[in-house]
């Protein structure tokens, strides 16, 4: 009986973890739909901000920190990792950190971690951080100015997102936010802002640093969106296919338990037969 009683917990057991699995599976769906069209249309608006960003940065006046004195800039690259809260969402947050921790060396390099899973994952490795920032719950007005603080120490800075491709594909990426990058833009026929073609109030410093810090804010907000909706989706993905492997457990676990209680019933059964085999025997004698 202990056997059956325990391939039957067994069953139950699945049964949870089918229904767990199919109910976070859902919700990340769910989240999916929410914010996916959003998601893209503020991609295509940091492209067409980058590539007004990569027109006016082509001029030396135009370098992001200009503003900040040199002796208060470390001679470090900042990276930022994007990962998320909790360990629901499949392997995308490892295959994220492996791809930094190539391009990283502790001497040249600091790490700022967004997202209690990535924060966790490094202290495993034993690999340091100078600081950890929850990832924001809300999809709407980020705040990124703690991470501009942070941002402006540093001579340069690389963020390590996660970009969503569909709901069964999502990839690791990393952009550059302190250098412009190749967006197929012909800088020969098209016209470059500077001092010559345009007027700047009060100065082109101040203009400058306005534009790039509210770059910088829409950067960071647009990638970290970009990173939730990964997640949402490498959630699913992984959700699915633990709904999956739980189905198919149960069953073959119901298929084991119905197997060993038609074994026991027989045994039964034979026992029964053998008794009476044995006392009608006793009887004719």
């Amino acid at each position: 009986m202990n056997l059956i009683e325990s391939l039957k917990s067994e069953i139950d057991d699945y049964s949870v973890l089918s229904d767990l699995a199919g109910a976070f599976a859902g919700i990340a769906s769910l989240r999916v739909a929410q914010i996916r069209d959003g998601v893209l249309n503020s991609a295509k608006y940091f492209n067409r901000l980058w590539a007004i960003y990569r027109l006016i940065n082509v001029e030396q006046d135009f370098k992001y920190n200009k503003s900040i004195s040199q002796s208060h800039i470390l001679d470090k690259e900042l990276f930022i990792i994007i990962t998320a809260e909790s360990g629901f969402g499949g392997d995308i947050d490892l295959r994220l950190i492996d791809m930094m921790l190539g391009d990283y060396n502790s001497s040249q390099n600091d790490i700022l971690v967004i997202g209690y899973h990535g924060a966790m994952q490094l202290a495993r490795r034993g690999v340091e951080y100078i600081k950890y920032f929850k990832l924001p719950k809300s999809d709407q007005n980020i705040n990124t100015d703690p991470l501009i603080k942070e941002i402006i120490k540093y001579r340069s800075t690389t963020i390590y997102y996660q970009e969503y491709k569909s709901l069964l594909s999502q990839e690791v990426e990393k952009i550059d936010l302190n250098k412009a990058v190749e967006l197929n833009i012909d800088l020969k026929s098209t016209e470059i802002i500077n001092q010559k073609n345009y007027i700047f109030e009060p100065n082109a410093k101040e203009v400058a640093r306005y534009v790039e810090t509210s770059f910088m804010r829409v950067a960071l907000s647009q990638k970290i969106l970009s990173s939730k909706l990964a997640q949402y989706a490498s959630r699913f993905r992984a959700m699915s296919l633990s709904n999956q492997i739980a189905d198919q457990l149960k069953n073959n676990t119901k298929l084991l338990y119905n197997r060993t209680k038609r074994n026991l019933d027989d045994r039964r059964l034979q026992e029964v037969v053998s008794a009476y085999k044995i006392s009608l025997s006793r009887s004719v004698n």
